[in-house]
């Protein structure tokens, strides 16, 4: 099972910024059996350059669920799953720290498809998501918007999974 996970923030740095939206989309494998998706009320103000980059801004947030109260629905669409995003390094720092910030314990294996797709689609000069969604004519609508991005790397995983003829992945898919 895989939880393919995308969330905006604030900002770069794990102990200043929150999370402003998250999506996740729960895979077997084969399919998408279930997404989740909300604006979070961060409880701390959004520079104006980052409403720029995502189109969030404060007026949208005000009323939002805070980390805490959408807390379990995150615990659940990522429990018995891999935690998979593009740079998961960001995604999954983020959203451990936010469970942290609870005094609650959060740990998932995690897989990372710029990494993944290094390996399985070698030689291309930018693995950023929007670059290889263009290489791979994946359609990646809603740039910087967490289902936009969400959606385009599910695609792209199931692209590494179709093209995995190495067997990079097939300890994770069961």
């Amino acid at each position: 099972m895989f939880a393919i996970v995308d969330i905006e923030t604030t900002g770069g740095t794990y102990a200043t910024s929150r999370i402003t939206e998250i999506a996740i989309v729960r895979h077997d494998g084969q399919k998408v059996i279930d997404s989740y998706q909300t604006l979070i009320n961060p409880q701390c103000w959004i520079p104006g350059f980052i409403t720029q980059l995502t189109g969030i801004d404060n007026k949208m947030v005000k009323d939002a669920p805070t980390f805490e109260e959408i807390s379990r629905e995150v615990y659940r669409m990522t429990h018995n799953a891999a935690f998979v995003a593009h740079n998961v390094t960001f995604d999954y720092g983020f959203v451990k720290r936010e469970f942290g910030r609870l005094d609650e314990y959060f740990d998932r294996d995690t897989l990372c498809t710029v990494r993944l797709s290094r390996k399985i689609f070698p030689g291309y000069k930018s693995y950023s998501l929007g670059n290889i969604c263009r290489d791979l004519q994946i359609q990646h609508t809603n740039h910087h918007r967490a289902m936009g991005d969400a959606a385009a790397t599910v695609r792209l995983f199931e692209l590494l999974l179709e093209n995995d003829h190495k067997g990079i992945l097939k300890d994770w898919v069961r």
